[in-house]
């Protein structure tokens, strides 16, 4: 157990779990949650473009230096008070002209919701309805300033989301990519975990009913091991989620039902192995029973096995979750590196050149799966001395 404690893809997998169940309580915010711009590159990605501005204005207005490409976005929000028989105007200023934003009479008040992608704000300006405003409202480097002529109270936001954000970027919806993948380990490893688990237990029962009854227990078990080997998974699966639903727990256990085949032939072997075996014969000639028999000494004799299959069964069912999410069969409101994934496909990352949509959960699913396969072998090699673990 020490040496297995030691070794490094156990280390890195105390690690992952650490930092995906334990992670999400640093993080604010929610996954969902927009906070940038869409495709925004990660901040340490190319120093020209520019990272999120948000400034918070009253009547007098801002004035800021702009040194950086143009933001994503252009946003104006908030209220502003004046007399009914006075007119509001919103002026922008650059450095090779002014834009009137909005202009204003004969109310009190006035709520602002400007968003430099909309065609009407566009129209208003005139401006190109094809391409971007922020090119037009930051042509190049320099001073710039926003005035509110005739009010006489404003608290307005002018935020400017920009083309860098967060460690990892954002996605088509502007969420923090990030932030997704840390909440994606804790899917991978519940569905990987809880769905081998269970698949683990459903092998070990009719692995040993089918080894150590035998006759038309044993022949019904395994040719139902047969046809459930021959069944296209795939299809069955997604059959499935469209008819028990896409929530964690459903997936989980659609995973576990098509997992356990693998398991209950190998226990069944071990099992046909050691039933004629001397101390069992002894045990059935004190008068043992035969779940005394099973639970207290065949169970123990395909823990080894079961440690295998456990380790080397995760990485498959991670995967299978994460084809299935990148079908769409999953909860859209369930964060996965499969969902992660489908997402950036069906939103055009691939035309966008968004690879920090793709690379993250990508690797995320390989490593996983690279750490457990890892586990697997150490311990296929502890239990069978052929494979070295006899070696000192």
């Amino acid at each position: 157990m020490s040496g297995l404690l030691r070794r490094k893809s156990v280390i890195a997998f105390i690690m992952i779990c650490i930092v995906g169940f334990a992670g999400p309580a640093f993080i604010g915010g929610h996954p969902h949650d927009a906070v940038g711009a869409p495709f925004a590159r990660p901040i340490w990605w190319n120093a020209k473009l520019s990272s999120t501005v948000k400034i918070n204005l009253d009547e007098k207005g801002a004035k800021l230096e702009w040194t950086k490409l143009p933001p994503a976005i252009f946003s104006l929000t908030g209220e502003i008070k004046a007399d009914p028989n006075s007119a509001v105007s919103i002026i922008w200023r650059t450095p090779k002209g002014e834009y009137k934003l909005a202009g204003m009479t004969g109310r009190p008040s006035y709520w602002l919701n400007m968003d430099g992608r909309d065609m009407i704000f566009k129209q208003s300006l005139g401006l190109p309805l094809i391409g971007k405003s922020v090119e037009y409202l930051f042509p190049c480097t320099g001073k710039y300033s926003l005035s509110i002529d005739g009010a006489s109270a404003a608290d307005l936001t002018l935020s400017l989301p920009g083309a860098r954000h967060g460690l990892l970027g954002t996605d088509q919806r502007g969420r923090d990519v990030f932030t997704m993948f840390i909440y994606g380990i804790r899917t991978s490893l519940i569905v990987g975990i809880c769905a081998t688990i269970i698949a683990c237990v459903l092998g070990l029962g009719f692995g040993l009913a089918a080894g150590y009854v035998g006759g038309m227990t044993d022949a019904l078990i395994m040719r139902s091991v047969d046809i459930l080997l021959s069944i296209p998974t795939l299809p069955i699966l997604m059959v499935l989620a469209g008819i028990w639903g896409k929530g964690l727990w459903q997936l989980v256990l659609i995973l576990s039902i098509f997992s356990w085949m693998g398991t209950a032939r190998s226990v069944r072997s071990m099992v046909l192995t050691v039933r004629e075996s001397p101390w069992v014969e002894g045990l059935r000639a004190l008068g043992a029973k035969r779940g005394y028999i099973l639970w207290r000494h065949l169970v123990p004799e395909t823990a080894p096995i079961m440690l295998a299959n456990l380790a080397l069964g995760v990485p498959g069912a991670i995967l299978s979750e994460a084809g299935l999410a990148f079908l769409g069969l999953s909860d859209p409101r369930l964060i996965s590196w499969g969902r992660m994934l489908h997402e950036a496909h069906s939103f055009g990352a691939f035309t966008e050149g968004a690879w920090w949509l793709l690379l993250p959960p990508g690797i995320g699913v390989v490593a996983v799966c690279l750490i457990f396969m890892d586990i697997g072998r150490y311990l296929e090699e502890k239990i069978d001395p052929r494979l070295g673990g006899g070696r000192p």
